[in-house]
Parts: C-alpha cells; sequence; structure tokens
C-alpha cells in the first residue's frame, strides 16, 4: 500500500508539472512574440535571469498548492461553521454567474489589502521583496514570487470568499468559485506583467493593465502604489492609484542585494534581519 500511494503522488506530480510545462509553452509562444514587438523596455528573452524565472515559476505553481490545502480547509470549515444557516441557504440560492462576480469583488479587496500589508509590514516585505527584486519585469516575472508570499496572498483574497458564503467547499459549484478566481487573477497576472506598451484608454479605469502595474515595479516609493491585481478603481478608491499620463517607469528592481542564486533567495527572507529587506511605506511616495 505505501508503494502505492508513492506511486500515485509520483504520478500526480508528473501530471502537475506536465500541465505548467503546457501553459508555459502557450504563456511564451504568445507573449515573447508581442514584448519583442510592442516592448516598453527592449530586452534579450534568452537572458540572464531566465533559468531563475522558470524555477520560481515551477516553485510557485506546486509548493503553494501544498502549503494552502489544511489552512484553506480550516478557513472553509470554520466560516461554514460560524455562518448563520439563514445566510448560506440564502447564497447558495444565486445563481452561479452572481457567486462568481461577487466571489471576484470580495477576494480583489482581499488581495489588495494582503499585497498592501506585503509592503508596509517589515516581515511580510523580507518575502515580497524577491517579487519586487526583478530588474526586467515581463510576463514570467509574475511567477516569481516566495512560495509564502504566494500562500499569504492567496488566503488574503479567498478567506473573504468562504467567510461571505459564495465559496463553498461542501458543494459542487460553490467548490468552482474560487477555483475561477485564482484562475483568471493568474493568468491576468501574466498580463499585467507584461513588457507591452500597451493602452486601453477608458478600459484601464476598470481593468488593471501593464501600464499600472509597471509602476507598482518601479524602483524607488512609487512601488508602494497599484496593489490591486484586476481593478484599478480598488487603488482609486483607498487612494493608492498612480498612472501617469504617456509615462513609464524608467527602471525595476529593490535597493537591497538578494543573493544569486534560487535557493539563496527562498532561504533569505529567513535569515535576513528587519533592516535588510524594509519597504518603503506608504508614505515615502509622497515625500
Amino acid at each position: 500500500m505505501p508503494g502505492f500511494l508513492d506511486q500515485q503522488h509520483l504520478v500526480s506530480f508528473a501530471v502537475n508539472v506536465a500541465r505548467m510545462s503546457a501553459w508555459l509553452l502557450l504563456l511564451t509562444l504568445i507573449f515573447a512574440p508581442l514584448e519583442r514587438l510592442f516592448a516598453v523596455h527592449p530586452r534579450n528573452f534568452f537572458r540572464k535571469s531566465l533559468l531563475q524565472d522558470l524555477g520560481y515559476y515551477f516553485v510557485s505553481g506546486i509548493v503553494p498548492g501544498l502549503l494552502l490545502t489544511v489552512p484553506l480547509a480550516t478557513a472553509a470549515w470554520a466560516a461554514h461553521e460560524l455562518m448563520p444557516w439563514r445566510v448560506q441557504m440564502a447564497v447558495a440560492a444565486w445563481p452561479l454567474w452572481l457567486r462568481v462576480a461577487v466571489g471576484m469583488l470580495v477576494a480583489e479587496i482581499g488581495f489588495y489589502w494582503g499585497h498592501r500589508w506585503c509592503h508596509e509590514i517589515p516581515f511580510l516585505w523580507r518575502f515580497h521583496s524577491i517579487h519586487h527584486s526583478a530588474e526586467h519585469v515581463y510576463f514570467l516575472t509574475s511567477a516569481r514570487a516566495h512560495p509564502i508570499d504566494n500562500v499569504f496572498n492567496k488566503l488574503c483574497g479567498l478567506i473573504p470568499a468562504y467567510m461571505l458564503g459564495v465559496a463553498d467547499p461542501i458543494s459542487r459549484t460553490g467548490s468552482i468559485v474560487p477555483t475561477l478566481i485564482m484562475l483568471f487573477v493568474t493568468l491576468w497576472g501574466f498580463f499585467i506583467h507584461s513588457n507591452l506598451r500597451w493602452r486601453l484608454g477608458p478600459l484601464e479605469w476598470v481593468i488593471a493593465t501593464p501600464a499600472f502595474h509597471l509602476w507598482h515595479h518601479t524602483l524607488g516609493g512609487l512601488r508602494d502604489r497599484n496593489y490591486a491585481p484586476t481593478l484599478p478603481w480598488v487603488d482609486r478608491i483607498f487612494g493608492t492609484y498612480h498612472v501617469p499620463h504617456n509615462q513609464w517607469p524608467s527602471a525595476y528592481g529593490i535597493d537591497t542585494k538578494l543573493p544569486d542564486s534560487l535557493v539563496g533567495q527562498l532561504i533569505h527572507p529567513f535569515r535576513s534581519g528587519p533592516a535588510a529587506a524594509t519597504p518603503s511605506g506608504p508614505i515615502a511616495a509622497d515625500r
């Protein structure tokens, strides 16, 4: 029996890697030519950081799922037990499209605040700074994240959906809601990180674009802006919106020097002291 279970785990792992490889190929076929034709900052695709970014892509796709299983199951169970049954029945009666729409909205606000806390709380910034350490931002930068950072942000977005009841692990349709939320946010994340000089006019008030998110990766205090993953008007509500007209960031990255290796960077947040990777804070950008 143990050998059979180990074999099942290996097969599951292999299938997961194959699925991620297929997505990687598709994303590369889409974004690599576009970033060459419409680049904000022209760069060679095959550069020194590519292998490291590929490593983060697979780490981000495999490790957070393992770490999220227990906390998400616990949060879902607690939400189900604590929410009044009348509310559960009322929300369960909503059509799927309404539960997905409300789930996307509450998750967006959760993602916003989780992301903002990662900039304002030094301990969380230790992990999140790895995402901002990229000196060239392109579509694969979306997957450049420490697993702890990844897990924290996903929890901040999904737990409100469970608490509200639009996501219910007990029903089949309820379990679809968090899956659709994460699928959309993940795929859109590759777009907003892409090195594309594309503007969408009035639609930029409604949906996040590279013009919106690339400013979040700029070197300096202006990175403490534009936290929302898909809805920029959430930043407008909370006073953190910043998209200058006809301007683009001139440099990306952080002031802190991180280890060169992938393993070194994954270990770095646990070794660094409070001053090793410090967020600039929301006020610093206005000084």
